[in-house]
């Protein structure tokens, strides 16, 4: 599974938003995990590609990518 898809079905495993699908995270609670770093491992790798979809207006690639 390439990292597009993983954005469209894996959901964020704690914290506020737990159980949402990464891409359906808000784009300022994306934002203020940057400014606070994000976790290690996949997850962390995974919301760092979603701060850079989000900052560049990119949603849309993820979700062409879920067809």
């Amino acid at each position: 599974m390439n990292d597009l898809h993983k954005l469209s079905s894996v959901k964020m495993p704690y914290g506020k938003y737990k159980g949402t699908i990464l891409i359906e995270l808000p784009e300022n609670y994306v934002v203020w995990y940057h400014s606070k770093g994000f976790p290690s491992g996949e997850i962390g790798r995974l919301l760092g590609l979603l701060y850079e979809i989000k900052l560049n207006g990119l949603e849309y690639l993820v979700y062409k990518a879920r067809l």
